[in-house]
């Protein structure tokens, strides 16, 4: 028989091993200590990767016929190409910290505006592309990263200054937040809400074009939400003034950053409307044109391939967005949608 010492003998816990974090994890907790701590961003710098900007406009290499990739320069890199240029090597300092890619290897952006053009393009064996063209020319994560490496700066340069007190703001090493030292006021980078949806009456989608489009290109409706707007009050309003439309039933697809007009965060849903209540009314000051489109023209279109990549067209037929836009997202799942339907 066991003693009584032993029945009420306390249990100590199991020792529990610690879970290894995952690469992802611990991927992202090293980008936050990057954005924290100072002293860590600048060490970070010095063995990371830069994509370089002229007046905004993306470095790019060209690889191979109507494709170019994103250049990532080191430090010692630039160092060199800004000593050639007679500039100060503490132009690096001001580099902006984008992300850590999957390799766990951090990678900032930097402006070079200040510097001539045509030497810089020289010395780095690429061109400055501007960011729409670009769009069409790189493949992949490349097109994410650029654009939000154009952001970042973009935002850098456009807040210098505490709203409040009219005094600069000083930014923290990685760029992630301006602070005015005057107020202790922090501003962090912002995005503009954009609901993008694609209308449906059952059978046909409905896309619309802005005179700012490439020549043949149609996409799915757009607008901003106002302020207190939920994003289902801004998709009734948008359909409602843009086309004339009332919206009876929505769903939410998925969301992307989208650096136009400058730094936008698209909510892209599907909406359909009364199939008995399809007359469109346009708002010509939002939209040039509207169509109604059948599964056929949509397929057809969707195999289109950016012909405004030819500058000297003058007519493109009938396309819509490429595939790293979620315009195009919304428009396949409608496509393949309506395909299941037809089995």
């Amino acid at each position: 028989m066991q003693s009584l010492r032993s029945l009420f003998k306390p249990r100590l816990p199991k020792l529990v091993t610690p879970q290894p974090l995952s690469t992802y994890v611990s991927r992202i907790r090293y980008l936050m200590k990057l954005k924290e701590d100072d002293k860590a961003c600048r060490e970070a710098l010095r063995s990371g990767s830069l994509l370089l900007y002229h007046k905004l406009a993306p470095l790019l290499q060209k690889k191979e016929e109507g494709i170019y990739q994103l250049p990532r320069l080191r430090n010692p890199d630039v160092e060199r190409i800004l000593e050639k240029l007679g500039r100060d090597k503490q132009l690096i300092s001001e580099a902006v910290l984008i992300s850590c890619p999957e390799t766990e290897e951090p990678c900032f952006c930097l402006d070079v505006g200040d510097l001539q053009k045509n030497s810089m393009e020289q010395l780095c064996d690429g061109v400055f592309m501007d960011l729409r063209t670009a769009f069409f020319m790189l493949r992949g994560p490349e097109t994410t990263l650029v654009a939000k490496g154009q952001a970042l700066l973009r935002w850098h340069q456009t807040h210098g200054f505490c709203s409040a007190t009219g005094q600069p703001t000083v930014r923290n090493q990685s760029g992630s937040q301006r602070v005015c030292p005057y107020s202790g006021i922090t501003y962090y980078p912002q995005m503009a809400p954009v609901v993008i949806v694609l209308v449906s009456d059952g059978n046909r989608c409905l896309l619309g074009r802005q005179s700012s489009f490439p020549p043949g290109m149609y996409s799915a409706l757009a607008g901003f939400c106002d302020l207190g707007e939920t994003l289902e009050e801004t998709l009734r309003r948008e359909v409602a003034e843009e086309v004339g439309l009332e919206v009876d039933t929505l769903q939410y697809s998925a969301s992307q950053h989208w650096p136009f007009p400058q730094s936008s965060f698209m909510l892209a849903c599907h909406a359909t409307v009364n199939p008995d209540k399809t007359q469109l009314i346009l708002d010509k000051a939002e939209l040039e044109d509207a169509r109604w489109c059948s599964l056929e023209e949509i397929l057809a279109a969707l195999q289109v391939k950016y012909p405004h990549r030819d500058p000297n067209a003058t007519q493109a037929g009938f396309w819509v967005p490429p595939d790293f836009a979620v315009a195009n997202r919304l428009i396949q799942e409608w496509a393949d949608q309506q395909q299941l339907k037809k089995k």
